[in-house]
């Protein structure tokens, strides 16, 4: 969780300067000149520091050349922004699976524009979707992945078919594992299917390097443990 006061990331006491030094943000890893660190050697920037996280989401993606899905994903989690469970995951699979193309394709300038459609409409997308509306915001934050990716719009045939498909087959994997919610889990499910699904319709290799290991399961009280596949203990 954030701190309230002193160091974002580890609450120490904030340290000043009377220079401006170049300093790489601990959140997004961007750098900037500041005359400011904590104690600890730690730098937030400004975007980082007051946006939303769905801010920080497009941020990171924006300026990240990973590759890997899972681990482009478990880093976004990580930022006291994103909250345990919460409607931010609902932008964070389709902004991943995005981010993640478009650098493995080499072609990160068209990610921008992607990631600013794939924003507007996952947060139309309400927090609780999945208990009130029995659909769950990471699968169909995969949907918006390859609907914003094929250009699909109400009137395409093919790519309006391939976005059903892969928002069917990430809740059909949600759903099997049962409830209740939990946004890392379902977040992860939805991330490999739509891995799976790019390989074998857009002929694109994200491979996900390692197993996936969740490391917040003891942020989350109704978490699964040993019944969930990324659980560690």
């Amino acid at each position: 969780m954030a701190h309230q006061s002193g160091c974002l990331i580890c609450g120490a006491d904030l340290r000043y300067t009377l220079t401006l030094d170049i300093a790489t943000c601990a959140i997004c890893g961007s750098d900037f000149e500041s005359d400011a660190r904590c104690s600890a050697g730690h730098f937030v920037c400004n975007v980082c520091h007051s946006g939303s996280a769905n801010d920080w989401i497009a941020n990171f993606c924006t300026h990240s050349t990973a590759t890997d899905p899972v681990k482009l994903a478990t880093t976004l989690m990580k930022s006291p922004t994103v909250k345990m469970h919460g409607p931010e995951h609902h932008f964070l699979v389709p902004a991943v699976m995005l981010t993640t193309y478009y650098n493995h394709t080499d072609a990160p300038a068209e990610k921008i524009s992607q990631l600013r459609k794939a924003r507007k409409r996952a947060e139309n997308v309400l927090g609780g979707f999945c208990g009130f509306y029995g659909a769950c915001g990471a699968g169909i934050g995969a949907g918006i992945f390859v609907s914003v990716l094929t250009g699909a719009t109400p009137l395409s045939k093919r790519d309006w078919k391939l976005s059903h498909l892969i928002t069917a087959e990430s809740l059909g994997v949600i759903a099997e594992h049962g409830g209740p919610r939990c946004c890392k889990r379902d977040t992860f499910l939805a991330l490999q299917t739509a891995v799976d699904f790019a390989a074998d319709n857009f002929q694109v290799d994200l491979s996900i390097a390692d197993p996936i290991e969740c490391e917040f399961s003891d942020r989350n009280k109704e978490c699964l443990e040993c019944a969930c596949p990324f659980y560690i203990g």
